[in-house]
């Protein structure tokens, strides 16, 4: 049984101070997807290295660190960091913890190359402990802008990019190769179960008809699953990011807009999921609650 975690971080170094850490202390997932993380690599690798120090002290085990920015190699399956950082300052960036061993890495979408564009896509290739290699792609999408015809373009953009990878990875499982999740923030509510007002936002960015098309080629032409929607049913919500303004957290006006989508054969093993929705308001460490789904791979 391995678990994996997606949660946008809305900045690690925010995080970090309003109790992310807390978090680790009953949470080590085998597999943690981070997005949004915004910040420098010097002011990364000192949350890093509390977290495995974390992991550590859960494990009753001493644990070997490895923080790798942009180039591949193996690990030993104690403890690895995977990050890409945003080439915009303040923007973006994604990171990929992991105590599973790592067989090979990749960095960003294939044919994206703007500045923009960077600090959204990380591969990972992992070795499960029952001797499976799996890839888990974290990802971070663009959030758009009705209002800013250049942002919706690049969220549209990196979309349409993302086709032809989701197409490659699903070959490579259907071939009998790794079985691939893509976790991660993808801002898109995908249907009006996953959003609280859905008619008052049909003409908002994040649930655009063509946006909310993307997931559906996603789940029906390039078999993907949508794998805490196919364990939930189908219920309202649960949603997985609530606006900062407002009453909305309190009156759990959300939108689910962290997903995990898999090949078919790893979605089958998926058991469980939970979303670390915070009791309060002041408790929150994030906008967005972590999403945990249970595999037995």
């Amino acid at each position: 049984m391995i678990t994996i975690t997606t949660s946008n971080l809305n900045g690690i170094r925010a995080a970090e101070r309003k109790g992310m850490l807390d978090w680790v202390q009953n949470h080590t997932p085998d597999v943690w997807c981070m997005q949004e993380v915004r910040a420098p690599q010097d002011a990364i690798d000192p949350i890093m290295s509390k977290i495995k120090d974390l992991y550590a002290s859960k494990s009753g085990e001493s644990v070997q660190d490895e923080f790798v920015q942009d180039e591949s190699g193996q690990n030993g399956g104690q403890f690895c960091v995977t990050n890409q950082i945003c080439n915009i300052k303040g923007r973006a960036g994604v990171a990929l913890v992991t105590s599973l061993p790592v067989v090979e890495r990749r960095y960003g979408l294939p044919g994206l190359s703007e500045d923009v564009d960077s600090g959204r896509w990380i591969e990972t290739d992992v070795h499960t402990p029952e001797g499976y290699d799996i890839t888990v792609a974290c990802v971070y999408v663009h959030a758009g802008n009705v209002d800013d015809p250049q942002k919706m373009h690049q969220k549209f953009r990196f979309l349409d990019t993302m086709l032809t990878r989701l197409g490659e990875l699903r070959d490579i499982a259907a071939s009998g190769g790794n079985q691939a999740i893509l976790c991660g923030d993808f801002n898109i509510a995908h249907t009006p179960l996953d959003i609280k007002n859905a008619k008052a936002n049909e003409k908002s960015a994040g649930f655009l008809p063509e946006e909310r098309a993307y997931i559906d080629r996603w789940i029906n032409e390039y078999e993907f699953v949508d794998v805490m929607r196919m364990l939930a049913g189908n219920i309202q919500g649960p949603y997985t990011w609530w606006s900062q303004r407002g009453k909305a957290f309190d009156n759990n006006v959300g939108w689910r807009l962290d997903y995990q989508f898999a090949t078919p054969e790893l979605a089958e093993t998926a058991c469980g999921f939970v979303i670390d929705r915070a009791p309060s308001y002041d408790s929150r460490w994030s906008d967005h609650a972590a999403l945990s789904i249970r595999y037995n791979v």
